[in-house]
């Protein structure tokens, strides 16, 4: 998996034997004080595969060593595969970045007219539709809905902004955008990509669906972290109906072979060409911009810079221009860093819910160009860390002393028994079992569940098997004839907006 050396412009930077000891302790401590199965590393230099290292298990159970050829869900890394997909067809005139997207799928519709009507292929790329960050992902997680149903519900989402004026980041128009490389190529995009970039890559063990892990070996399981520190592994979940924004797993020795081309801007194997170099430059320049949080001003001063390409993370650090993106999935993170000047690259991944992968990325970039000894983001997790107990527990005082003691709901436990609708998600299926009441999200088979009464007409959600979302609450409003009318639900967590739905009672 290494190119020509003449063609790569060459880097100045020069790594030593402590650089290396140095990120594989960061590594190895990572692990151990931040309680992760596996952390796996792979670093690309100037061309090929200069360095990559894996610490920890495959599986808490069996305890499985991990590897660098170990395949992890990569979830949103995904994405730069769907804009490199469109890069090819556009090389090869069959499409343009700036075409209207209902000219190759008319049927398609947003929540405004006029959205769907100017809405080009760039668009779907860089975040900036006017919906709001993860809208709309309720309708394809764990859901039985196809692409083509998640796409047609989305019309009902609003969004919260103008369009073209902020940064939103959304999973729903990348499979828009995947539908868009079926219409022009005749392919699925799951058969485009395979042959037209993981083939060419040779990344043999690379899968576009969970599916395909059936008879794989040296797969790496999710895990949850439970609430007294162990880690157990979880079901895996599949994303087929959302695959152009976040259906790939693989390695990080493969995704190095990702990273050599990218960096060579499209080329591999010496002269070969995925794309054109003019198509790189399109998806490194920023589309959206993001505004420097504090947090970043703070932590990392040398970002005067954030934005988003097309299926890109851009910003500026140490000097120079960074190009990369997270992927996370259910139980696996992800994180990925490129840097164009110095032809340097890496990838992260780890298999449990934990922010080591972006906080990683951080540091080995200051180990690997700044010859940095310490590793301040790894630093910063861990004396997060060391708060979470106390934060949780003030978390629960603060909600329970929310709670109205000594009050009862409004009706009989039969009353709130019956089918609730989202016009957008489908239906909710409330009945009673074992004396409580129980639900069912009818187009989610995860979500099962039952309600214990909190006060009033609210009660706490909690759900019957284990996964990654937290327990939350469900209000259920009573209309002006007395009747049980509908249902509300809130289950916080950083990654699906369930107060997107308003279940009303059939």
């Amino acid at each position: 998996m290494t190119v020509n050396p003449s063609a790569l412009a060459q880097s100045e930077l020069k790594f030593s034997k402590q650089q290396w000891s140095r990120l594989n302790a960061a590594m190895e401590e990572a692990v151990q004080t931040l309680n992760l199965p596996s952390l796996s590393v792979a670093v690309v230099h100037e061309g090929k595969l200069v360095w990559s290292k894996t610490h920890g298990t495959l599986n808490t159970v069996t305890g499985a060593q991990a590897n660098p050829q170990s395949i992890y869900a990569v979830a949103s890394n995904t994405k730069a595969f769907t804009s490199a997909a469109i890069a090819q067809l556009v090389d090869a005139g069959k499409m343009d970045w700036d075409d209207r997207v209902q000219d190759y799928l008319p049927d398609f519709q947003l929540y405004d007219a006029y959205v769907t009507s100017e809405l080009r292929i760039a668009d779907l790329l860089c975040h900036r539709s006017g919906l709001a960050t993860f809208s709309g992902d309720l309708l394809w997680y764990g859901t039985t809905w196809s692409s083509d149903e998640v796409l047609d519900r989305a019309k009902h989402l609003e969004p919260t902004s103008a369009f073209r004026t902020e940064f939103g980041y959304q999973n729903i128009l990348f499979i828009a955008a995947g539908k868009v490389i079926e219409t022009v190529s005749g392919q699925s995009w799951v058969d485009y990509v395979q042959d037209s970039l993981l083939s060419p890559l040779g990344m043999e063990r690379a899968y576009l669906s969970t599916r395909d892990l059936q008879d794989a070996e040296n797969v790496a399981l999710p895990h949850n972290e439970l609430k007294d520190g162990s880690l157990t592994p979880i079901d895996w979940v599949n994303w087929d109906n959302m695959a152009p924004a976040g259906a790939l797993l693989t390695s990080v020795d493969e995704m190095a072979k990702w990273m050599v081309a990218q960096l060579d801007s499209g080329r591999y194997q010496g002269n070969d060409r995925l794309w054109e170099a003019k198509q790189t430059d399109r998806m490194w320049t920023l589309h959206t911009p993001i505004p420097v949080s504090q947090f970043y001003q703070t932590h990392h001063p040398t970002m005067h810079f954030r934005g988003y390409g097309l299926g890109w993370e851009l910003a500026t650090l140490h000097g120079r221009k960074i190009v990369g993106h997270s992927g996370g999935y259910d139980g696996m993170i992800s994180r990925q860093m490129l840097v164009p000047q110095e032809k340097l690259g890496i990838f992260i991944a780890t298999n449990t819910n934990s922010s080591v992968p972006w906080a990683m990325g951080f540091d080995a970039l200051g180990i690997l160009l700044d010859q940095a000894k310490t590793t301040p983001m790894l630093d910063y997790l861990r004396e997060r860390r060391s708060h979470e107990q106390e934060e949780t527990m003030q978390a629960q005082a603060e909600l329970d002393s929310s709670r109205v003691l000594g009050t009862q709901p409004s009706h009989d436990i039969e009353d709130y028994v019956g089918t609730y609708s989202d016009i957008m998600y489908g239906n909710i299926v409330v009945d009673i079992r074992d004396g409580k009441l129980h639900f069912e999200f009818e187009p989610t088979p995860l979500f099962v569940g039952h309600f214990e009464h909190w006060h009033y007409d609210t009660f706490r959600l909690h759900w019957d098997r284990q996964m990654m979302l937290p327990s939350g609450m469900a209000h259920f409003s009573i209309n002006p004839t007395g009747q049980v009318h509908a249902l509300d639900i809130d289950v916080p967590n950083p990654d699906f907006d369930f107060t997107e739905l308003h279940f009303v009672k059939q």
